[in-house]
């Protein structure tokens, strides 16, 4: 599902002009990706958490010559999905 596909259903859904969803939904995602940023983590009950962690430096191989490199650490945005939203997915 595409970003436009989601406000299409939620407008749908909430009977809100397409207009009005969109700008909710696009603050909401601005409002995870800065709050992640910070360093902070964002609880939403029943669907999962957003934050970032650190990847932590290791060894890797370029592909096109074979030789060793150093892959820096860095911060990586991670999800994990609530209990409630990890049963939705399991149930047939």
């Amino acid at each position: 599902m595409t970003k436009t596909e989601l406000v299409k259903e939620v407008a749908k859904k909430t009977k809100a002009p397409q207009k009005e969803v969109e700008a909710v939904l696009s603050n909401f995602f601005d409002t995870v990706k800065l709050s992640v940023k910070k360093g902070d983590k964002v609880a939403i009950i029943g669907f999962g958490n957003f934050e970032a962690k650190k990847r932590a430096q290791r060894t890797g191989v370029n592909p096109k010559t074979r030789k060793k490199m150093t892959i820096p650490e860095k911060r990586v945005p991670v999800f994990r999905p609530g209990k409630a939203f990890k049963e939705i997915v399991a149930s047939k």
